[in-house]
């Protein structure tokens, strides 16, 4: 049973060199992914490299004069902070500032313009149904024929697969020399053909006519709102439909397919972005569509999204189409030819980023409140480089003093240690250069450090292995046979206290938020890095370097002479001169 497992040892022992060739592939492939990425160095956060500083201000809903209060801005927080810093290692910091701006820093590197809008942008959808629409102001004298083009940018699908046809014109009366007169009856007209009931409204959230004949006020406003709405105009489109309630119709623009803007009439809003379960971006293998959006409805949400479709699939032409709504402007106005539930998709010409953006706003929920951006400043990084540059002096003078007291207390067996602590310095510097663009990580003053702790953490798994190494030679075995032995014990204490420190950074970065968080991330990468380095370097280069003689001879200047170490008689030669003695006593 002995001449097997001694066979199965000699083979493992025999073999250290595929790990260490195993590590520094590893070490040479991201290497070369950092540099063919063009990231070569880590990202560093606002601290270190300085970025942008946004002061946002909260501004009140019509009809909501107490909208602004400590609970609507700590969800505000709380979602810009999901948006900018998903992980919580990007170092965006959002925090509140009196009782209605909130501060939002964004670090150097970062596209502050993609920031701001994700931040900035309220993320109110709705579903509403189009009561009529046509192409607006300026954009008229562009379009080729009487009939508009809506040029739907959306298409929506059910779990069943069946999607909605894309409309290829709307059937708006309007034509391009309408008057004022004409718009408005085109309005009314809408409004009489939208008043009935229908599923998430009441029949009174739609203005009606009078019986007298005469249009009500509420419907008289509308048809001046539309008829004045040009939305080729910035100033416009950036008012239109302000103030109005989910419950009312309202006024809207978007641009076609075309280019072109658009301006509508909607109807009440039939699904809100609260009936979104989940949103995604996705590239669209199956057509030139591109990149879209994805979104999954709620179980109440897929019902009323079913309603209002069933409904829509009724109406002829513009009245069979619906709105998708994102802050005031139409994104899209796909036509319905059946009832849908389920899922919906929003594609149209997105880049990957603004497809993602989107979802991201979709995914994380609308901000309770509207902002105003008050100032946008630039942040210097003076202080933080001075305190970088106290940090890397107070971390070259700890490793000095580690290395030094290697090299007098472990001799030739601090040339080991060195080269491991070399290896996890280049696997630590390559990994966070690619962490920035991958997940966005920013390099900190409390990451730096982490980075810093991580080398006594590092050391200490050394100098465990090499002091189980001199215990197996203070017992009188030779270097080889002692090396492995001490192996076994040495890496259960190791897997221990990386247990107990990476479990440490875990629920440190679980609870804490900020600066605090990239202290506990770099903390457990460095940990998770011990352990691939002591296992796929420390102990096969130990393991070779014990067939050399320098060590195996004990060498004074080894840090393994047996005379140094107080080491006994061989185990056997005792357990021969034992025997004897055992015999004649028998």
């Amino acid at each position: 049973m002995a001449a097997p497992k001694k066979g199965r040892s000699a083979s493992a022992q025999s073999r250290p060199g595929r790990a260490l060739v195993l590590i520094l592939i590893a070490i040479a492939a991201l290497t070369g992914g950092m540099f063919a990425s063009g990231h070569t160095t880590p990202r560093l956060g606002i601290d270190l490299a300085g970025g942008t500083s946004i002061t946002l201000t909260a501004k009140n809903e019509p009809g909501q004069p107490n909208a602004i209060n400590k609970t609507n801005m700590d969800t505000a927080v709380d979602i810009m902070n999901r948006r900018v810093n998903g992980l919580g290692v990007s170092e965006a910091e959002v925090q509140t500032q009196g009782s209605d701006n909130i501060i939002v820093n964004i670090p150097k590197g970062t596209n502050s313009k993609q920031a701001r809008e994700q931040v900035g942008t309220t993320a109110k959808l709705y579903f509403r149904p189009v009561l009529t629409t046509e192409v607006s102001g300026a954009d008229k004298s562009a379009t080729p024929s009487p009939s508009t083009s809506s040029g739907s940018k959306a298409t929506d699908k059910a779990t069943d697969k069946a999607t909605a046809s894309p409309s290829s014109s709307s059937s708006s009366s309007v034509t391009p020399s309408a008057t004022a007169t004409s718009q408005g009856r085109a309005v009314t007209d809408a409004l009489k053909a939208d008043s009935s009931p229908s599923a998430g409204s009441s029949a009174s959230s739609s203005p009606t006519p009078t019986p007298s004949g005469s249009v009500d006020p509420a419907t008289a406003k509308l048809q001046a709102a539309y008829t004045a709405l040009d939305c080729s105009n910035k100033a416009d489109r950036a008012t239109a439909g302000d103030g109005a309630k989910p419950a009312d119709p309202t006024v809207a623009c978007g641009q076609n397919g075309s280019g072109q803007w658009q301006k509508y009439v909607l109807g009440p809003a039939e699904v809100a972005g609260t009936d979104i379960k989940k949103a995604g971006a996705v590239f669209d293998t199956q057509s030139a569509a591109g990149w879209k959006v994805t979104m999954d409805f709620t179980s109440g949400g897929s019902k009323k999204f079913a309603a209002i479709t069933g409904k829509l699939a009724q109406q002829q032409p513009p009245q069979n189409q619906f709105a998708i709504v994102l802050d005031g402007e139409v994104v899209s106005d796909p036509s319905v030819a059946q009832s849908l539930s389920g899922s919906a998709e929003i594609s149209g010409s997105f880049t990957q980023t603004e497809a993602q953006d989107l979802a991201n706003m979709l995914k994380y929920g609308a901000l309770p409140l509207s902002f105003k951006e008050s100032s946008v400043t630039t942040v210097t990084a003076a202080l933080g480089g001075e305190q970088l540059h106290a940090g890397l002096i107070a971390g070259a003078i700890g490793l000095a003093l580690v290395i030094l007291y290697l090299v007098i207390y472990y001799r030739g067996l601090s040339a080991i240690a060195i080269a491991s602590l070399l290896v996890s310095a280049v696997l630590t510097y390559v990994l966070m250069a690619l962490l920035g663009p991958a997940i966005g990580f920013a390099l900190n003053l409390p990451a730096v450090c982490g980075a810093i702790v991580a080398i006594g953490i590092t050391a200490d798994s050394f100098i465990v292995f090499f002091e189980r190494i001199r215990d197996e030679i203070r017992e009188g075995r030779t270097l080889r046979p002692a090396v492995e032995r001490a192996w076994p014990r040495a890496r259960r204490t190791i897997l221990v206290s990386d247990f107990v420190s990476f479990l440490a950074a875990a629920v440190l970065f679980i609870v804490t938020v900020g600066k605090v968080q990239g202290f506990a991330f770099t903390l457990g990468l460095t940990t998770v890095l011990d352990v691939v380095v002591v296992f796929f370097f420390t102990k096969p280069l130990m393991t070779l370097l014990a067939r050399k003689k320098f060590f195996a001879s004990g060498h004074p200047w080894s840090g393994l002479d047996p005379k140094r170490l107080g080491a006994k008689p061989p185990l056997r030669r005792t357990r021969r001169a034992s025997a004897p003695v055992d015999t004649k006593e028998a």
